[in-house]
């Protein structure tokens, strides 16, 4: 049996071209093929909430030429979603964890909110009046709001739209109050000084942000939410042939270009072996799904 890899390897992207997801998949492709000797395709299949490419990714073969990048809806569908095409614990194999971003609340400039401490006593003072944005039901933006209101105590109305660039339009314009947007979609607008960032969403301060407070320093204690990216395989893929991709990730992730567009994204790279992964992802699925079920959220 020839080596592997002979021939190009697909890493599917369940979304549009364009987005985060998107560029980071690209960017580490083209590594992974400095290291593994053959091309690395990015196929985007965008829809269903990422389920239509990953489903693709996981009726392969197992073989390690078909991946899916997967993101933070990978852990989230299965308790949005009670009929997946896939048992998302037993349809993949892992292979690295590349790192993960915040997201960051962010308000206009000309809200009267300053502080996160602000935003949490107008919300008390105004139950259920203010709004927060998110790119659909079910995403990190969405579900970051969710873990707020109930660590924060508050009621907040949650507005989806078909994707960020509609909701970031609206909160400029004024037709909702806040959001949880990524960290790349909010830096020009922060830099530029039409958005003010009160708070990241992850445990840690984010170098892309190092003057904003985490959540759980601006006053909401334990609060911790990311975005993230990992790497799957169909399940039983061979070992030595995960082994392999493992490797070329933790080559890639070393480049330049790598590493410039992960500090455009505000990305804390943390490649690990498949196992943690595994582990992460399954923590992730845990926690998420509590949310899911303690605030009522279902999505059309």
């Amino acid at each position: 049996m020839a080596a592997f890899p002979d021939k190009p390897i697909r890493i599917v992207v369940p979304f549009a071209p364009g987005g985060g997801t998107d560029a980071i998949t690209r960017t580490l492709g083209v590594g992974m093929a400095n290291t593994l000797g053959q091309p690395v395709i990015v196929d985007n299949k965008p829809g269903a909430g990422t389920i239509i490419g990953t489903d693709f990714v996981a009726k392969s073969a197992p073989d390690g030429y078909t991946l899916v990048m997967a993101t933070f809806a990978h852990a989230v569908n299965p308790a949005l979603q009670p009929k997946l095409p896939y048992d998302t614990r037993k349809a993949f194999a892992p292979v690295a964890l590349i790192g993960a971003s915040p997201n960051v609340l962010v308000v206009r400039a000309d809200s009267p909110y300053k502080t996160l401490a602000d935003l949490v006593a107008g919300a008390k003072a105004r139950p259920g009046k203010l709004s927060f944005a998110s790119q659909g039901n079910g995403t990190s933006a969405h579900l970051a709001g969710e873990l707020f209101k109930n660590l924060a105590r508050i009621d907040l109305v949650h507005v989806p739209y078909r994707g960020a660039g509609p909701a970031m339009t609206d909160l400029l314009g004024g037709q909702v109050d806040m959001m949880f947007a990524t960290a790349a979609a909010a830096k020009s607008f922060v830099a530029a000084g039409k958005m003010r960032a009160l708070a990241v969403t992850t445990a840690h301060r984010s170098p892309a942000y190092a003057d904003v407070p985490t959540m759980a320093e601006a006053g909401v204690p334990g609060y911790a939410a990311e975005s993230w990216y990992g790497l799957y395989a169909a399940a039983n893929t061979p070992k030595d042939v995960i082994d392999r991709l493992n490797a070329a990730v933790r080559r890639a992730v070393k480049e330049a270009p790598f590493v410039q567009q992960t500090q455009t994204e505000g990305l804390d790279v943390n490649v690990g072996s498949p196992d943690e992964l595994d582990r992460y992802v399954r923590a992730e699925e845990v926690r998420w799904r509590k949310v899911v079920q303690d605030n009522h959220i279902t999505i059309d």
